[in-house]
């Protein structure tokens, strides 16, 4: 697989070291020439010039290119290098570094990014996933901000204990893709058992992840039980104030109950 990366920092290093290691073609490109000799780099080719530029990505061969990877740390040059790899050579797959969260909603397929990397977002996710327990977390966005996969740590008292995994009632466009239970990876089946502490793995469109938390954090509702054992009626009795029993007859004016 051929892929060229856009900025030679430690994250675009990092992913090239990385796919050489997988015996892909990695093309870099830099606007420092000091970087070629920093990074370590064995087996790599190198570009020295503007990302932003369309006479470097022509001289990088963006066309022959598998993916393009933007990872500098300049959001406003990811989504150009992104757009211009899409729109200007067709590049089947862009992925584009986000390096300020607030700018996370302009990498998307508008922009050319199939995948959106969010660093923070990430973090954030990771630390959430180890001290949320009950609430739905997002850990990865996928298919340019259309899917995601959540977590969702089940506590003590939920519901979904003791049912199965097919019992769950999930939205549309939600599925379980696994469970983490006592550290070992599950592959869920319907007739698999939910058990407190359990990490069960979802892969949702974004739209329907309110419904999916919804949904895992329903209770059954104890009003209508407690209002059925403090008001117990039979069939065939009248409730306090009612008509004495025996049949109504109708009379003009009113009516009477005939004894």
């Amino acid at each position: 697989m051929r892929v060229v990366i856009a900025g030679a920092g430690s994250v675009g290093s990092s992913i090239a070291r990385e796919l050489l290691s997988n015996k892909h073609e990695i093309l870099m490109i830099d606007e420092k020439p000091e970087v070629v000799g920093r990074s370590g780099l064995k087996g790599a080719t190198w570009l020295i010039g503007d990302a932003c530029e369309l006479t470097t990505l022509k001289d990088a061969r963006l066309d022959e290119a598998d993916v393009v990877v933007s990872a500098t740390g300049d959001d406003k040059v990811n989504l150009v290098v992104s757009l211009l790899a899409k729109s200007e050579f067709g590049v089947g797959r862009t992925v584009g570094r986000v390096n300020n969260p607030k700018n996370d909603w302009m990498f998307d397929d508008s922009w050319g990014v199939d995948v959106a990397v969010n660093t923070p977002r990430l973090m954030t996710a990771l630390v959430e996933e180890a001290v949320e327990i009950g609430d739905l977390v997002r850990l990865l966005t996928l298919q340019a901000g259309v899917s995601s996969i959540v977590e969702f740590t089940v506590p003590q008292d939920s519901p979904l204990v003791g049912n199965t995994v097919g019992a769950i009632a999930l939205p549309e466009d939600c599925v379980v893709v696994a469970i983490l239970r006592d550290d070992a990876p599950i592959t869920p089946s319907p007739d698999d058992i939910v058990e407190a502490g359990d990490e069960v793995f979802f892969l949702a469109a974004i739209a329907a992840e309110d419904a999916l938390r919804t949904a895992l954090s329903a209770r059954d509702d104890p009003t209508q039980e407690d209002a059925a054992q403090d008001n117990p009626t039979q069939e065939g009795s009248a409730p306090e104030g009612s008509a004495p029993e025996g049949p109504v007859v109708t009379e003009r004016g009113g009516s009477s109950a005939v004894p």
